[in-house]
């Protein structure tokens, strides 16, 4: 989904904020939110568990300090409820970087499980298989924020129909929906879905706001043309909204363009490691067979993104390049 580009609204060393334009006529303002934190997250596989959720969670702390100061959205602490899609939401920290962000200490928390799988049918797409824990506390006006990695889109949708027949059904009324997210377009596809209802049940509705941390990045898919990939789950560096600072990071590593996915699997990195490192191992030594039959780096690069210019990385030795990183990943 290339259909749009960034324009910059505030660039600078800790973070810079970036439009996503034009707008298409629906009433969703889309940002990209670069920081150091979200951009070694992105790149670096290996920073995991509690490193990872508070910086994350840092990023939310300079994501929410830009939105007051360049977004029409009005920011009312008691009216404030931070929504945690479980478990991958819960890395963002929202709760604790609206406190750090503006010294907050009355906002409200709610909580919606929703954990997705593939249908066995058709493992292109996806359902949702546990959803049985919910605790919505909710004002009678709502500035609704939540964060989660979005690929599909399937949890993100499942939590907001959720939210939608909550409110409507309890006489209540919702003002804002912020939300952040290492993920890909299906996130504002599904907003603006949510924004139209919005308007029409809620009439002081005012915004709806995606933050995207780096990137609105592009998620594989059955035509994808990479040799390794997961459809349905990895977000991809290339035919992605790029942060100009991101794209500048990928020289720092030759391995930050090559990883498979932009975050792999967001739950396991935080809270269970075996299965998180088995998946990025997995890839690298699959990787590692690619070698073996003649691939390069170049060839590699090409393979999954092409926007860059190889020459830049000097003579990359691939073989050893992912040899290392295994030593790594092995740790």
């Amino acid at each position: 989904m290339r259909d749009a580009s960034i324009v910059p609204v505030r660039t600078s060393r800790e973070f810079s904020l970036y439009e996503i334009v034009p707008q298409t006529g629906e009433k969703v303002t889309r940002y990209v939110v670069s920081t150091p934190e979200t951009r070694a997250i992105c790149n670096d596989p290996m920073i995991v568990g509690v490193r990872y959720t508070e910086m994350l969670k840092e990023a939310c702390v300079k994501a929410f300090i830009s939105l007051k100061e360049h977004s029409p959205v009005q920011l009312v602490e008691e009216e404030s409820v931070v929504l945690h899609l479980l478990r991958g939401g819960l890395n963002f920290g929202l709760r604790e970087a609206l406190q750090k962000s503006f010294g907050w200490n009355n906002h409200s928390s709610s909580f919606i499980s929703a954990q997705r799988a593939r249908k066995s049918d058709d493992p292109e797409e996806w359902h949702i298989t546990e959803a049985t824990y919910q605790k919505l506390y909710l004002p009678k006006r709502s500035t609704i924020f939540f964060g989660d990695v979005v690929a599909t889109g399937t949890s993100l949708q499942f939590a907001l129909e959720r939210l939608l027949a909550q409110v409507e059904s309890r006489g209540d009324e919702l003002r804002n929906i912020i939300f952040f997210t290492i993920g890909g377009a299906r996130s504002e596809e599904i907003l603006k879905i949510v924004d139209k209802k919005c308007r029409e049940i809620f009439p002081g509705y005012e915004h709806s706001v995606v933050l995207y941390f780096e990137g609105r990045f592009a998620v594989a898919s059955a035509a994808s043309q990479l040799r390794i990939k997961h459809t349905g789950t990895d977000l991809l560096r290339t035919n992605s909204a790029l942060a100009p600072e991101f794209v500048e990071s990928q020289y720092e590593n030759p391995t930050y363009p090559l990883e498979r996915c932009t975050i792999y699997d967001a739950g396991s990195r935080a809270f269970w490691l075996p299965d998180y490192l088995q998946d990025v191992r997995d890839y690298w030594q699959n990787t590692s067979e690619l070698v073996k039959s003649g691939v390069d780096f170049e060839e590699l690069l090409r393979e999954r993104m092409p926007e860059l210019d190889a020459s830049r990385f000097g003579s990359v030795n691939l073989e050893q390049v992912v040899q290392d990183h295994l030593q790594k990943l092995a740790l």
